[in-house]
């Protein structure tokens, strides 16, 4: 089950988290095993690195989604 934490953010840190992105390392890294999966020569072990990083990714945009709706929510109100 997933778990959420509710955090007092400051605006500046809504459009922080809304510009978040994965660190460079990790991004070159799921480039590589994106273009070794297109070829099809992903060992299981990197295929279960790739997931982790996909899923990591689509939390990601979670959070950034959120904090996206929350600042306009801000903006709205001001």
């Amino acid at each position: 089950m997933s778990q959420e934490v509710n955090l007092l953010v400051s605006t500046e840190g809504l459009h922080a988290l809304a510009d978040m992105a994965l660190a460079t390392k990790e991004q070159a890294r799921l480039e590589q095993l994106l273009a070794e999966n297109a070829e099809g020569s992903l060992s299981k072990e990197c295929l279960v690195e790739l997931d982790s990083l996909l899923k990591k990714i689509d939390e990601l945009n979670l959070v950034k989604a959120r904090a996206a709706v929350a600042l306009g929510k801000l903006m709205s109100e001001g």
